[in-house]
């Protein structure tokens, strides 16, 4: 009953701020100050400019545009708090200074309004770098109050849905997004820096593929035909090195119509780069040093942590082979057991693994890795040599037909990237298309379609390649220690309130 009680006496309080607000509103329109009538504000200065070169501006005259975020009243004279999109600053507003008017304004100041100042830079008696205001503007009232604790909120989803509300009263989440800008310029510079070349390729295709995920399907007018969001941006590339351009990136906006938690978000953000006459190996060398390069450009060392773990991001990184790393952490060596799929099933058992009664020698191996292997690789690692039946786009390793030269880079118990030595053989490609097309027929959503312009392409002859996918998101959550994908995108995909 208190609950029920304390929740009516909470609207009722709002339902009381909002009209007052509003009638504020009123009475500036009717006296000619309506905000939204102005167009524009010419602020030549931002806070954290006066705060880190106080000695050149003490004494200046400046302009300031934010929003008011604190207000605290003395009689004839007021002290706000004013931020704007790199910092904040302490205004100083007398009535003396301002005029009569203009602190009849200051006074029906709420916090959240956005204002633009005038006035002269000093410091106070306690030392703190201020404005002393000689004019000042409503740019725009804030009807709805901002939330006072809003940074010690449970209530994540509220967070998610309202970001513009955690952006504005929460530094530590709008440095996130600052930083996870100046990863991507970073990651743009580093490709650059090596000679490759951005493109853009489509995001709307008559076939998804590139990967195994569900797709999300639309529907064409025009055209009359179904068409996919894509789930990868892959194959669009490597018609690219086919056409001779031999070192291209892009980053892009991903959809799969899969499952939602700390990781996954229906859309995310991939880069994907493409080397002509590289394999593996080197695509290894290019993921760690661009990776290192973020790191230094970003946040200036290579020593970071992690919800709580200490991670060195100092190259080489360690490489293991699947069957290796599985060996390590399990005891179970596959390599005893090559090419007998019924002694793999029944190893992939004694270690607790789930495999299905039909599961190959390479899917069983594969799956005792995903369960029992990734929650140990805490430092970067390159899992490498994955089974060819979960690696549908990677080259053969010679002499070991069953297995590809494929790599992971696993950090902090997350895949970030994923690369292979790319297949550029049509006949075994349209082979393993034809694998996929069985599984698909068979009620698998994720398995790949039949892409016989992608095999046409290669029938040209694309050279060898190493090509490597990463995971932009979780990469920025890693650099920016966030627990969780919705932390690091602006606005998550959420179900809608009803």
């Amino acid at each position: 009953m208190n609950e029920i009680t304390n929740e009516t006496a909470a609207v009722s309080d709002l339902n009381e701020i909002l009209r007052v607000r509003r009638e504020k509103l009123s009475e500036l329109t009717r006296a000619g100050a309506n905000p939204y009538e102005i167009t524009k504000y010419a602020a030549d200065t931002l806070t954290k400019q006066i705060i880190d070169n106080y000695g050149a501006f003490e004494g200046k005259a400046v302009s300031v545009a934010g929003r008011i975020m604190s207000k605290r009243g003395m009689g004839k004279a007021s002290f706000c708090d004013l931020t704007d999109r790199e910092g904040k600053i302490q205004l100083y507003i007398k009535k003396d200074e301002v005029g009569d008017d203009a602190y009849d304004l200051v006074k029906k100041l709420d916090i959240g309004d956005l204002a633009g100042v005038t006035g002269e830079v000093f410091t106070t008696h306690k030392g703190e770098i201020s404005i002393k205001v000689k004019t000042i503007t409503l740019l725009s009232k804030s009807l709805r109050p901002l939330p006072e604790k809003f940074h010690g909120l449970k209530d994540h989803d509220l967070r998610y849905r309202q970001r513009y509300v955690d952006l504005i009263v929460n530094p530590d989440v709008k440095n996130t997004f600052v930083l996870r800008s100046k990863i991507i310029t970073a990651m743009r510079g580093f490709f650059d820096g090596n000679g490759f070349l951005e493109v853009d390729t489509p995001v709307l295709n008559t076939i998804p593929g590139g990967a195994a995920a569900r797709p999300f399907i639309t529907h064409h007018n025009t055209l009359d035909i179904d068409m996919y969001l894509r789930i990868a941006t892959e194959l669009h590339l490597k018609r690219l090195i086919v056409g001779g351009m031999e070192r291209v990136y892009e980053i892009g906006r991903i959809f799969r119509n899969e499952g939602m938690d700390t990781r996954h978000n229906p859309e995310f953000t991939t880069v994907e780069v493409y080397q002509a006459y590289a394999d593996y190996n080197d695509v290894m060398r290019l993921t760690e040093n661009l990776v290192c390069h973020i790191a230094n450009e970003v946040l200036g060392t290579l020593q970071i942590t992690y919800q709580g773990e200490a991670l060195n991001l100092q190259t080489p990184w360690a490489r293991l082979s699947m069957s290796d790393a599985v060996k390590k952490y399990t005891g179970a060596d596959f390599e005893s057991v090559a090419n007998d799929d019924a002694a793999a099933r029944t190893l992939a058992k004694s270690v607790g693994a789930a495999v299905g009664d039909a599961d190959t020698w390479g899917k069983a191996l594969n799956a005792v890795f995903e369960e029992k292997v990734e929650e140990h690789l805490v430092q970067p690692t390159f899992i490498t040599d994955y089974p060819v039946e979960v690696s549908p786009l990677a080259k053969r390793i010679a002499g070991r037909p069953g297995l590809t030269e494929r790599f992971e880079l696993f950090i902090a118990r997350r895949e970030i990237a994923n690369a292979f030595s790319e297949l550029n053989d049509p006949v075994d490609q349209r082979s393993r298309f034809e694998e996929q097309a069985r599984l698909r027929a068979a009620g698998d959503e994720e398995a790949s379609m039949m892409d016989e312009d992608f095999i046409l392409a290669l029938e040209y002859g694309m050279p060898p390649t190493g090509g490597m996918g990463m995971g932009v998101d979780r990469l920025v959550m890693l650099l920016t220690d966030s627990p969780s994908i919705r932390d690091v995108l602006l606005f998550p995909t959420m179900k809608p309130k009803g």
